[in-house]
């Protein structure tokens, strides 16, 4: 009698490992459309509604937690680019969860936020 709860639990386990396998999985080939393989270049707009928007909003001037107006601001395409991937402040740093290509394609799209594109 015992020894039937303890296969239902084990069985209930090794499904649910498999199935939350399989999620990570669809999740780590969905959450990135860009792979270096790939000659597209990444959406920028669409890397930055996935991770930016929250606190700069969709038109960069939402300024959560501290975040720059990128409407205003007079930061050059490297600067941008070196603090999507290093973070400053409460900035989370994308350098470890984006690839270079997203990240340059992101602070093109925040060039063209700015009320006076260079």
């Amino acid at each position: 009698m015992c020894r039937l709860p303890v296969f239902f639990i084990l069985l209930l386990i090794t499904a649910c490992g498999d199935a939350a396998q399989k999620i990570k999985e669809r999740s780590d080939t969905a959450s990135s459309k860009y792979s270096p393989e790939t000659s597209t270049k990444p959406d920028g707009m669409a890397v930055f509604r996935k991770h930016c928007v929250v606190c700069h909003g969709a038109d960069g001037k939402l300024g959560l937690n501290g975040a720059k107006d990128l409407t205003v601001s007079p930061r050059p395409k490297a600067a941008r680019i070196e603090i999507i991937t290093n973070g400053k402040n409460l900035m989370t740093p994308f350098g470890k969860i984006l690839q270079p290509e997203e990240i340059e394609a992101v602070a093109d799209y925040t060039l063209s936020l700015k009320s006076n594109p260079q």
